[in-house]
């Protein structure tokens, strides 16, 4: 199927789209673009230079991808925005490009960006991330595969959040997310592991509850986290998953969130 595109869009000549893409009223696509093959832009979409964006990706009406990150530091450098395959990118999202500090923005493969979110300069999101409307990430954040975010969540810049994470709705990260917890409240505790996710993504009962074992004995009375951890890798046969947390927890810069504690015991 040939490239459709409304009369009344503005696409540069100097674009690169793929096969079978249709693009919207009103669209503007500037000339330092790439969009891949079957890609569905919709009406009134900006896709500035320096976006790069995959095959199957749905843009929907409103959405501004690729224009300059709100950083005083931004001087005009040569940067880009990533969109993977198959992520479906809601009305009204902002996605800036990078700074020199990363040189690009990513949002991996097969996500939801749903309606009003932002996506900060050099943000790396991983694949199959849900963020739910009106969740903002502020520049550098990072969160790995998998994760999901309530509607309103907040994080701070330079924040990173681990694979498997539930984040609820209209929380305010300030802190790094261990992998494959579930945080609540406000202020933001850790209410557990994030059971429900990983059993529908095939995890079996022994790696969960090892997982939730590692957690409680990080968390227990008496023990700080480094003397915690310290302990725990003492054990024999621990599973890729919760050496993934020991890593994860020992390379955070902000500090991670502590467990509540009725679910500490």
């Amino acid at each position: 199927m040939a490239l459709q595109i409304h009369p009344t869009a503005i696409v540069s000549k100097k674009a690169h789209i793929g096969d079978n893409v249709s693009v919207g009223a009103y669209t503007i696509i500037e000339d330092d673009v790439q969009i891949g093959d079957n890609a569905e832009i919709r009406n009134n979409v900006v896709i500035a230079n320096g976006s790069r964006i995959g095959n199957n990706c749905k843009i929907f009406a409103s959405s501004i991808i690729g224009t300059e990150p709100q950083d005083l530091k931004f001087k005009g450098e040569p940067t880009i925005v990533k969109i993977g395959d198959n992520t479906v990118v809601r009305e009204f999202v902002t996605i800036n490009r990078g700074t020199l500090a990363t040189g690009e923005t990513r949002v991996g493969e097969n996500c939801l960006i749903m309606a009003y979110c932002h996506i900060a300069h050099d943000c790396h999101i991983g694949n199959n991330i849900i963020m739910s409307n009106v969740s903002q990430l502020a520049g550098h954040v990072e969160i790995e595969d998998w994760a999901n975010l309530g509607a309103f969540a907040k994080v701070h810049q330079f924040c990173k959040i681990g694979c498997h994470t539930m984040i609820g709705g209209d929380i305010k990260l300030v802190k790094d997310v261990p992998p494959y917890t579930l945080i609540g409240n406000i202020p933001p505790k850790i209410e557990g592991i994030n059971r429900i996710g990983l059993t529908r993504r095939g995890f079996s009962p022994e790696l969960i509850e090892e997982i939730s074992e590692f957690y409680h004995f990080l968390y227990k009375k008496g023990l700080n986290i480094s003397d915690a951890i310290r302990e725990y890798k003492k054990r024999e046969n621990i599973s890729n998953e919760v050496n993934h947390c020991i890593e994860f927890i020992e390379n955070s810069d902000r500090g991670i969130y502590t467990m509540t504690e009725k679910n500490k015991h």
